[in-house]
């Protein structure tokens, strides 16, 4: 599973992700702790990024935690037909253990289950959005396509991480943001910073709202603050 390494419009494509996460609606109310579901793919082309997400993740909730914080689930798929989920998390370290503990092995994708475990998840409480982690897709499309809609009438957006830009999964990726009422965006894994500062902006939003992100925005500078003025008046507070 290999990757097309094709250089990145980072600019223009982490700015106009920015935009779609200020525009998103988010469903209940500011304040007490976020729920985010994290799904990644575990297999074999993935490890060097699992491992960074690993080290990344715990800004999230340092980013979170004066809006009331955040509970993340974290779901990987790898291996043959292997899929797991954890229960709702609130710390970062025993997120970190857990990650830690995970080992990436080869294997087909499984994007259908990560989008099927998120409808399942909504359906019983409230899940404030859906961030996916992954660099290629060997699914059918319409079945996606058909999921990610599911997602977006339950109100939890996904928020698509693409390493590389693989000329399969791309537009699949996209139409799951589009359908689910998300956003896409291509990262590449020299660019730790980048993807740690994207990350804590969906959590952000999922923890307070557009109020919140704005206020993230000031405090992180960089393509974060840039998009606290290209949507100025835009997002609803909450």
């Amino acid at each position: 599973m290999t990757s097309d390494r094709k250089d990145l419009d980072s600019t223009g494509a982490v700015n106009d992700f920015l935009q779609q996460v200020a525009a998103t609606p988010r469903m209940g109310p500011a304040g007490g702790r976020g729920r985010l579901i994290f799904a990644m793919d575990a297999t074999a082309s993935r490890e060097p990024t699992w491992d960074q997400a690993a080290r990344i993740q715990s800004a999230m909730f340092a980013d979170t935690r004066a809006l009331g914080g955040l509970e993340v689930q974290l779901c990987f798929y790898r291996g043959f037909q292997e899929f797991e989920s954890s229960d709702w998390i609130g710390e970062s370290d025993v997120l970190l253990r857990r990650m830690n503990r995970v080992f990436c092995a080869a294997g087909l994708t499984q994007i259908g289950r990560v989008l099927d475990h998120a409808i399942a998840q909504a359906g019983r409480g409230r899940v404030n959005a859906l961030v996916f982690v992954g660099d290629c897709m060997e699914e059918d499309r319409e079945r996606l396509a058909d999921l990610a809609g599911r997602l977006g009438l339950l109100h939890v957006p996904a928020f698509v991480f693409q390493e590389g830009r693989d000329s399969t999964a791309e537009p699949s990726f996209r139409e799951i943001a589009r359908l689910s009422g998300g956003a896409w965006c291509p990262f590449d894994a020299n660019s730790p910073g980048l993807l740690r500062d994207l990350l804590g902006a969906v959590a952000v939003y999922a923890a307070g709202g557009h109020k919140a992100l704005a206020r993230y925005g000031q405090a992180r500078g960089g393509a974060v603050l840039a998009l606290t003025h290209q949507v100025n008046g835009r997002g609803k507070g909450g």
